[in-house]
């Protein structure tokens, strides 16, 4: 009898025992893994400076009584969804609004005419924004929710391959005993943990951006109403 049948085997040794296809799946599983925590730093790391400038863009925007002064002020703040909504529909405000002073941007301007359909204009302009915004928050979160809904499946085929190869060995082993298919069910498992690993962490950090996706968007969409009631109030 093998001596080193029955001995607990580490875990490099299962895997560079299992066969190709095995490896080959836990190479994927492993692509997997690194490519969703490469995402998920990104993403966490976008979403927090996203939000923080969102905040602060916020407080501009409310103690200040100048558009100009706002929109100079929101150009430091690039990677603020509602600072870039602001800028589209200041711009296409400014567009929309003809003075007959060089001065402008104040609350109290009062504008000689405006184009037709100016607060529509205003209001498209800043939803085509939020959309924009959106889908720039929401690049690479295809990956994460692959990877989850993927990763355990492929795990589960290098398990049901190992199995099946574990049981196939019995037909040239000299003995039936769970002895002869234990390195092979082991190496099979394996496959379906790696496979969990890789999903698991996918699905919590898909649903935790999600969330932070939508509080972004609420508060863009908040924040493109209370501007149009301005607008509309103040210059149209």
């Amino acid at each position: 009898m093998n001596p080193t049948i029955g001995q607990q085997q580490g875990l490099a040794s299962i895997v560079f025992g299992a066969s190709p296809v095995v490896q080959l799946a836990l190479l994927l599983l492993l692509g997997f893994s690194i490519g969703s925590l490469g995402v998920i730093l990104f993403k966490f790391r976008q979403l927090r400076v996203a939000r923080r400038q969102s905040e602060r863009f916020l407080e501009i925007f409310w103690e200040a009584k100048n558009l100009a002064g706002i929109n100079n002020a929101s150009i430091e703040l690039k990677q603020s969804p509602v600072a870039h909504v602001f800028r589209s529909g200041y711009q296409e405000l400014q567009r929309l609004t003809r003075t007959s002073s060089k001065k402008s941007g104040t609350w109290s301007e009062n504008p000689e005419s405006t184009e037709l359909g100016g607060i529509e204009n205003v209001e498209r302009a800043m939803r085509r924004a939020t959309t924009q915004e959106v889908t720039r928050l929401e690049k690479a979160l295809t990956f994460l929710a692959t990877t989850a809904s993927t990763a355990p499946f492929v795990g589960l085929f290098g398990t049901v391959w190992g199995v099946m190869t574990a049981f196939r060995g019995l037909t040239t082993a000299q003995t039936s005993s769970i002895q002869a298919v234990a390195p092979g069910i082991a190496e099979a498992l394996i496959a379906t943990a790696v496979g969990l690993a890789a999903a698991i962490p996918a699905v919590v950090a898909f649903n935790h951006f999600a969330r932070e996706i939508r509080v972004l968007t609420a508060d863009m969409e908040n924040f493109s109403a209370e501007f149009l009631n301005i607008a509309e109030r103040h210059f149209i």
